[in-house]
């Protein structure tokens, strides 16, 4: 029986979907999910039916960490060791649950936190987060005349997870969901706070086609706009790394919400990917 079973709602396409059900099925059923509020949460739990074979608590935006922190520590005190995972979209988890995010790193609970990003207010009309990339038109950071999109670059949320010197932190993408899958499976072998951010094409609010999601995800880590890597106890490694990177013009030209980008926006966002790529480059061992 699937962890989450056929009969979603999410669309044609979705990269969120696609990093759900493998987080799932990667922690398995012995497992309890804390989902905030956000597209994976819309299309599996729309009243009365579910889509979820293992227990759900559906919360707000704000507080999956802090609910996940006190089932985890319900469960400890009936001596069940459980899988618990606080899941959510950018918006639950680098914007509005931030704090409760890092309410719970600094306590040291023993749950897996993880953002599924789809770069944007997904669910509610593609209105621009804190994960939106610089220069991409969303539905409040359109670009036109006046603006160029989104004006500044997008939240290291992964940075600021690890600022909190937790054992484990990841990032992942859909296109490599091996890596994914494995990174899940040592997470939840480790005691204490993890943290996973998986990058997740939107068909919609990206504005490509449905057929593209994963072929886009890849070009994100073949161009250096999202790298792959794992950070144990302090200790940096880049699990994929491409012999030479391709120009971040391909990731930008494959999806219309970068449509208006000129010469010379494309240069500075070049130089930024390439920038913030040689400095996880010189970090990693």
């Amino acid at each position: 029986m699937d962890v989450i079973a056929p009969g979603h709602s999410a669309c044609a396409g979705c990269g969120s979907m696609i990093a759900l059900r493998t987080l799932v099925e990667a922690a398995g059923k012995n497992s309890i999910v804390c989902l905030a509020t956000g597209c994976m949460e819309i299309t599996t739990t729309a009243y009365p039916t579910t889509a979820w074979e293992i227990p759900l608590i559906h919360v707000a935006f704000e507080n999956a960490a802090a609910v996940a922190s006190g089932v985890s520590r319900a469960l400890k005190r009936q001596g069940k060791q459980v899988n618990v995972l606080a899941v959510g979209g950018d918006g639950g988890m680098a914007d509005i649950g931030l704090q409760a995010i890092s309410g719970a790193l600094e306590r040291n609970e023993n749950i897996l936190i993880v953002c599924y990003d789809n770069e944007a207010y997904a669910n509610t009309g593609i209105q621009r987060s804190s994960m939106t990339p610089m220069f991409a038109s969303t539905t409040t950071s359109p670009a036109g005349k006046v603006t160029k999109g989104k004006d500044v670059w997008k939240k290291n949320l992964a940075k600021i997870c690890e600022a909190h010197d937790i054992p484990y932190v990841a990032t992942a993408s859909i296109a490599y969901l091996s890596d994914l899958e494995s990174k899940v499976k040592k997470a939840l072998s480790i005691v204490g706070p993890k943290f996973i951010h998986v990058h997740c094409p939107c068909p919609i609010g990206w504005k490509f086609d449905t057929s593209k999601t994963v072929e886009i995800a890849k070009l994100a880590v073949e161009t250096g706009m999202w790298v792959l890597y794992e950070i144990e106890n302090g200790k940096i490694k880049i699990n994929v790394k491409p012999e030479k990177l391709k120009p971040a013009k391909e990731y930008f030209s494959s999806q219309g919400r970068f449509e208006h980008l000129n010469d010379e926006q494309i240069s500075q966002l070049q130089d930024m990917v390439t920038a913030k790529y040689n400095d996880l480059i010189s970090r990693s061992g």
